[in-house]
């Protein structure tokens, strides 16, 4: 689900990139924010940081003692997303294994869809292995499927998410074959 969120960050600026151009210090404070919010990557209550939509207020700057640099609190909105339970995505498969395939849905790389997920699905190995039912419905490489998630879970060290998915429900299964 995409998130629209407003934020409060500080940022700071060392006093070497301080100009007293207005337009300019707003531009260098921007610019450090955006850097700042993109290596951030993700957080577990707000999900994955997609873009900032706009800044709103730039307070005044406070100057740091020990290293001269200037402190700017800077008030944004901007656009995450997070899996939540029972919500219903696509996501492309990218790898199949006799257990069940993994999809990217967005910025999430780890979403799993287990075999005991997919039922009347059938392990299909071979030098293209695929999930194939009994309604020639096929779940190969590079198939848009459309699941839904059982749950998610935050991985503190990469900054990264993991999903468990579905495919019990209706309307759920490939969506898309590869071209």
């Amino acid at each position: 689900m995409y998130i629209k969120s407003k934020l409060s960050w500080n940022v700071v600026l060392p006093a070497g990139n301080l100009n007293v151009e207005g337009l300019m210090l707003q531009k260098a404070i921007i610019t450090r924010l955006t850097a700042d919010f993109a290596a951030k990557k993700a957080t577990k209550d707000l999900g994955y940081f997609l873009a900032v939509t706009t800044v709103g207020r730039i307070g005044e700057g406070r100057v740091r003692q020990q290293s001269g640099d200037v402190l700017f609190p800077v008030e944004f909105t901007c656009v995450t997303f997070k899996m939540l339970p029972k919500e219903v995505l696509d996501g492309t498969v990218y790898q199949i294994l006799k257990h069940g395939v993994f999809l990217r849905c967005g910025p999430i790389e780890k979403v799993f869809l287990s075999h005991q997920k997919m039922d009347d699905y059938q392990y299909v190995s071979g030098e293209n292995p695929h999930f194939m039912n009994n309604k020639s419905s096929k779940i190969e490489k590079g198939s848009v499927v459309r699941f839904m998630v059982i749950g998610q879970k935050y991985m503190e060290a990469e900054k990264d998410f993991q999903a468990l998915v579905s495919l019990e429900g209706d309307y759920l299964g490939p969506i898309s074959y590869p071209e």
